[in-house]
């Protein structure tokens, strides 16, 4: 039932006399602030590698590494463009470095991922520990921790970033420096932290050197792909997920990073998945295989077919439903450590 004709103009008056002391009436946006469902603004989005990738090479072209501090191509959300965002809350982007070039040392408060997506013989250097890249390799910058990136390839290297920038922005509590030097000094072996702290084992007498992140910074891909092989073999198939695994930070079983989860999963073949939907929106990365994804949402369906390098993104709370008929290996993170931090984690297995 409307409001009388006098009622309605009482209360335009009312919000006209009281707008400029910066005063709203809750009651005409309760229905947004407080939805029955998250109402993401985002959009589920695929990024073909074969159609990127001549663009990555271009931009090779057209600026160095140096130049650039870091050359990389933001993956944009469609329904965001302009804000350097896959998510509300994650940034995503492609990075290429070519033979012989540095990306200069520099650190920030933001937590950084590296998945290795193309090449082998770069490395990235993390508190003066270097660590070589190869495909499938996840690699972590801690926040406030220097490093730099450098190439001692025969050809390019890509490699997905994830960062938390968006979260970090809306907290306004977003710092950064640059380094003195192009690359930091290395001052310990490559492979010591993994030494330390990658076989269930820990110095008995440590710290957390990196805080709340784990203290493992590169997680090999060879030992993770060991991992789902053995499990798709002796365990029981997940009818949502096939073999999935998140990578865990070993000082406290949580995420490696306190803001973004990390995970890498196996669909078998003949694999066909039940839908899900969950609150945290995730970025995948495909690293074999071929496969298919369904993502559905406010009656608006995509089918991405899935290809090796490819990237897409699973915004919250939008159902979505994975199928392989030969095999696939997808990595994927999102912001689900926030999530439960906050106690607003929510997740639906449908049937």
């Amino acid at each position: 039932m409307n409001a009388p004709l006098n009622t309605t103009a009482l209360r335009e008056q009312l919000y006209k006399d009281m707008s400029p002391l910066n005063l709203t009436p809750l009651w005409e946006v309760l229905h947004a602030l407080v939805p029955p469902q998250p109402a993401s603004p985002c959009v589920a989005a695929l990024w073909k590698y074969e159609q990127v990738r001549p663009f990555l090479m271009r931009s090779g072209e057209a600026i160095t590494a140096e130049e650039a501090v870091r050359r990389v191509l933001i993956l944009e959300n469609p329904a965001l463009r302009g804000q350097s965002a896959i998510t509300q809350s994650l940034y995503a982007g492609l990075q290429l470095i070519l033979p012989g070039e540095v990306a200069p040392s520099h650190r920030h408060t933001q937590s950084a991922l590296r998945f290795i997506v193309e090449g082998h013989g770069a490395y990235t250097s993390v508190d003066g520990e270097r660590t070589t890249m190869h495909p499938g390799d996840f690699i972590i910058t801690p926040s406030w921790t220097w490093h730099d990136h450098g190439s001692e390839a025969q050809g390019p290297v890509v490699w997905l970033d994830g960062l938390d920038i968006p979260m970090l922005r809306f907290f306004d509590a977003g710092f950064a420096e640059n380094g003195d030097a192009k690359s930091q000094p290395v001052s310990r072996a490559e492979g010591a932290s993994f030494a330390r702290y990658g076989h269930n084992m820990a110095p008995v007498r440590h710290d957390a050197p990196f805080g709340a992140t784990s203290p493992i910074f590169s997680y090999p891909y060879a030992r993770s792909r060991e991992a789902l092989d053995t499990l798709e073999r002796d365990a029981p198939i997940d009818a949502w997920d096939g073999v999935k695994l998140r990578y865990v930070n070993p000082q406290n079983g949580g995420s490696p990073m306190p803001t973004m989860a990390t995970f890498m999963q196996k669909l078998p073949a003949g694999f066909v998945g039940k839908a899900w939907r969950q609150t945290d929106g995730a970025v995948y990365s495909v690293v074999e295989g071929q496969g298919e994804v369904d993502i559905e949402h406010a009656g608006v369906r995509h089918t991405f077919p899935l290809t090796p390098r490819d990237h897409f993104v699973v915004p919250s709370w939008h159902t979505a439903r994975l199928r392989s008929t030969s095999g696939c290996v997808l990595f994927s993170y999102s912001d689900r450590p926030v999530h439960q931090a906050l106690g607003i984690h929510k997740e639906e297995r449908l049937s």
